[in-house]
This record gives C-alpha cells, sequence and structure tokens, in this order.
C-alpha cells in the first residue's frame, strides 16, 4: 500500500479516496503524546485492520487511526532500535494498575491473551505501536480513563529457526 503525506492527513493508495485523519474525539483522549516510528510494512496492514475496524471497535479504530496519522514512517534498517514493531516483545509498566506486563504485539488472528499475545486492535495494542523503550504515553483504558503506559523494554521478535 502506498502512502503519500498530504499535511496532516495521509492519503491511503490502496483505499482510493481514503484518507487517516486525526479524530477529534481520539486526539482530545489522548495528550501529549511522544513521537512514534512505525515500520512501513506494519503501517499499512495496521492501517487496513483499523479502517475495517471502524463500525465493530469505533476507538480503537480511531485511535490507531490518529496514531498512524501521526507516525514517522521508516523501512526495516532505519527503524530506531528499541521501537515496537508487530511480533515485538513489549515489556511495560501501567501504573493505573501498578503491574509491569511483557506481551508480545501481534495481529488479530494471532492475540492469545493467555500465551502474552495482545492484539494491536486493543487499547493497549494501539498504545504500544511505534512507541520507544524509555518513553511513557497516558492512554484511555475501556472505561474512559486515562492510564499511564511506560516502555521498559523492547525486543524484536525472536526468528525462528529450522
Amino acid at each position: 500500500m502506498d502512502r503519500s503525506r498530504t499535511g496532516d492527513d495521509v492519503v491511503l493508495r490502496a483505499i482510493p479516496n481514503r484518507k487517516i485523519i486525526m479524530p477529534e474525539k481520539a486526539s482530545s483522549r489522548v495528550p501529549d503524546t511522544p513521537s512514534i516510528h512505525v515500520l512501513d510494512t506494519d503501517y499499512d496492514a495496521i492501517a487496513a485492520l483499523a479502517i475495517q475496524a471502524e463500525q465493530a471497535q469505533p476507538e480503537v479504530a480511531a485511535l490507531l487511526l490518529a496514531e498512524l496519522a501521526r507516525a514517522e514512517v521508516h523501512s526495516h534498517a532505519d527503524l530506531p532500535p528499541h521501537t515496537v514493531a508487530m511480533h515485538s516483545m513489549v515489556e511495560f509498566f501501567d501504573k493505573g494498575r501498578g503491574a509491569h506486563r511483557t506481551v508480545e504485539l501481534v495481529y488479530p488472528q494471532e492475540a492469545d491473551i493467555e500465551a502474552g499475545k495482545i492484539s494491536i486492535l486493543t487499547l493497549v495494542g494501539a498504545a504500544l505501536i511505534g512507541m520507544a523503550a524509555g518513553t511513557s504515553i497516558m492512554w484511555p483504558d475501556r472505561e474512559g480513563r486515562s492510564r499511564w503506559l511506560k516502555i521498559v523494554d523492547v525486543r524484536p521478535r525472536p526468528v525462528k529457526t529450522g
């Protein structure tokens, strides 16, 4: 999927006449966001998923599209180190729950919460994408309250051999 930036809009060329625009509702719920970096291949897949989820999961879709709209897009070679990408292992601290968690960020069909695999189409998954180790973000939870999430460590997906 090809994309180009026009002001604050991101045009998805594979979806004619479709723009990702920072949704007003999402931008008002996510103050003081740190910069994020997304792989070009992840960007395309995540954008398509978010657009497909707009009817069934409007809040998550809006937040995810807002994140993509402000993301810096990189190739694999140019992605800053310790940045959350799809299939990264992410250790983060959830101040609201007072808990450290380690999860793998995955696509919806791969999600398995008991195995520590969290979907990009969850509020936490949408918060994690593109974040770097050491950064934090205030992010809405399912009850509509803000929760503070701090990225502690990011490890790329292990390469399977054999």
